[in-house]
């Protein structure tokens, strides 16, 4: 569908002439769902309209999707469709549901060194592979904020799969994020690809490195906190609107106050913590292992495999040798 077709679709919406509908659409809000998803405040500054009007035309727009509700049926058959990437490893698939989930941001953890950026190269070389070895035949999209992304890893992983290396790099569209600022404004032409590039995937590694640098401190948790819960906002609209999966990687800190059990806990707070659909956490085990373990899913129990990275990615360690 054209630009202008979705336009004219649009300025059906009472209220909304062409010029408004233009700015949203340039904004991102191409239908009706879109719109009704969106708050005042996003919509009045989008549009440059108040946000009294921006609220009366999310209104109609809701009107226009209908009730939103389906039945519980209905849901289950539309979580069949629901694609996912392989992470390389069959334990760590088995144990999050049978891979990354599209439709869905997966959170992973953990310390310096644990694999979370190796996981990140590998999925985002994994999305490549056709549906039936466990990718979605798609481009990715990986937003680096800590330098940590390497051509030539992909391309070690790349050949131990037998796909063409030039060609997974060309589809592996790569941007640097030195601040907030720049992670902001990056998400957001994210938008934009996504409307004109078959992407799969979205690889943000690490998400709260920049936020957690910017904003040391508690004389200005609050602020920080409101501008990370704009940024998943944000998030949460793109693995709704489009058929692809999210991966975040995060840093942890240590709770001084735990006696008993593990003191690491990823950073963000509570703000973060609810929205991730599903959090790993990996821990460093005897060299090349590392531990893979499901602290929060909707519909998955808690538990922990044991992998490894290898020169070609993450594998599986033999029967034997465990």
């Amino acid at each position: 569908m054209s630009e202008e077709d979705i336009i004219k679709i649009l300025t059906r919406i009472p209220k909304v002439g062409e010029s408004t509908a233009q700015k949203l659409v340039s904004a991102g809000y191409d239908s009706y769902d879109a719109i009704a998803n969106a708050t005042p405040e996003e919509l009045s500054n989008a549009a440059k309209i108040s946000p009294k009007l921006a609220e009366s035309i999310i209104v109609a727009a809701m009107t226009l999707v209908g009730t939103g509700f389906i039945t519980g049926k209905e849901y289950y058959q539309k979580r069949q469709n629901t694609l996912r990437i392989t992470t390389g490893s069959k334990k760590v698939d088995m144990l999050i549901g049978g891979g990354i989930e599209t439709g869905t941001i997966t959170e992973i953890f953990g310390v310096f060194g644990s694999g979370k950026s190796q996981m990140a190269h590998q999925l985002a070389v994994n999305v490549q592979l056709p549906e039936e070895q466990g990718g979605l035949g798609a481009g990715a999209i990986y937003i680096d904020t800590e330098i940590t992304f390497r051509p030539e890893r992909i391309l070690q992983m790349a050949s131990a799969l037998g796909l063409d290396t030039d060609s997974v790099l060309e589809n592996i569209l790569v941007a640097r994020a030195d601040s907030v600022e720049r992670q902001i404004l990056l998400l957001k032409n994210v938008q934009d690809i996504l409307t004109k590039k078959q992407i799969g995937l979205l690889v943000i590694d690490s998400l709260m490195a920049h936020f957690r640098a910017e904003y040391p401190g508690r004389n200005v948790l609050a602020e920080r906190q409101q501008r990370l819960k704009s940024y998943l906002h944000i998030l949460s609209q793109l693995v709704e609107k489009h058929p692809l999966a999210i991966l975040i990687t995060n840093q942890v800190m240590e709770t001084p106050d735990v006696v008993f059990g593990d003191p690491v806990r990823p950073v963000g707070g509570h703000v973060l913590a609810h929205v991730p659909h599903t959090r790993i956490y990996l821990r460093k085990a005897k060299y090349p292992r590392r531990i893979a373990r499901l602290v929060d899913s909707p519909y998955l129990p808690e538990g922990e495999v044991i992998f490894q990275i290898t020169s070609e990615g993450i594998r599986d360690i033999a029967e034997d040798s465990e």
